[in-house]
């Protein structure tokens, strides 16, 4: 486009580390406000918030809470059965830890499959954590066709999505090795 302009072409430089830091950006200004420590578990996003975290359930299975908002909040201590008066100190960065183990065990008490009776659909900011098995058939993944099945393989469908050109599979991914001749060929290497 700059050519086009009358301008000279350019390098771009794009390289994976810088686009992985830039991901950091919200989390340096948090540190920079005295918001954000170093300390693992010890802040709002990583783990060291009561509301914001995940959950071993009774059968093993995991979920995930990311109630951040007082109105989710509030949602999420009425859907647990969260009545302890210390839950009213949300940010109270203080009692996390001991309201860290209360919640916990109120979602060892319940299996994933109940609490997403109880908290999906609702403004919680709740998940069930799936694995690669489950995630195609959550309902939420089969309304939105976010995988497909291309020759007996599913996978993820290509995104983003856009509605005059979108993307399409050609097949199924490629065993090791399976190409190699053709691409070796094509180079002029074989």
């Amino acid at each position: 486009v700059n050519v086009k302009n009358g301008g000279e072409g350019q390098v771009i430089d794009v390289a994976m580390s810088d686009g992985a830091a830039s991901l950091a950006t919200m989390f340096y200004g948090m540190k920079a406000m005295g918001l954000w420590t170093d300390d693992r578990e010890a802040n709002l996003l990583d783990g060291g918030a009561h509301f914001y975290d995940t959950y071993e359930c009774s059968d093993g299975k995991w979920v995930s809470i990311g109630s951040i908002e007082p109105q989710f909040y509030a949602l999420l201590l009425e859907k647990a059965g969260l009545t302890d008066p210390g839950f009213q100190a949300q940010m109270d960065r203080s009692k996390w830890p001991d309201l860290k183990q209360k919640i916990m065990a109120v979602f060892k008490t319940k299996t994933r499959d109940e609490w997403c009776e109880i908290m999906e659909g609702t403004d919680i900011c709740f998940a069930p954590v799936l694995s690669m098995s489950e995630a195609p058939s959550h309902k939420h993944n089969v309304d939105r066709q976010t995988f497909v099945e291309i020759e007996g393989v599913v996978q993820p469908a290509p995104a983003p999505r856009f509605s005059a050109t979108p993307g399409a599979i050609q097949g199924r991914p490629a065993g090791l090795g399976e190409h190699s001749g053709e691409i070796l060929k094509d180079w002029g290497i074989q």
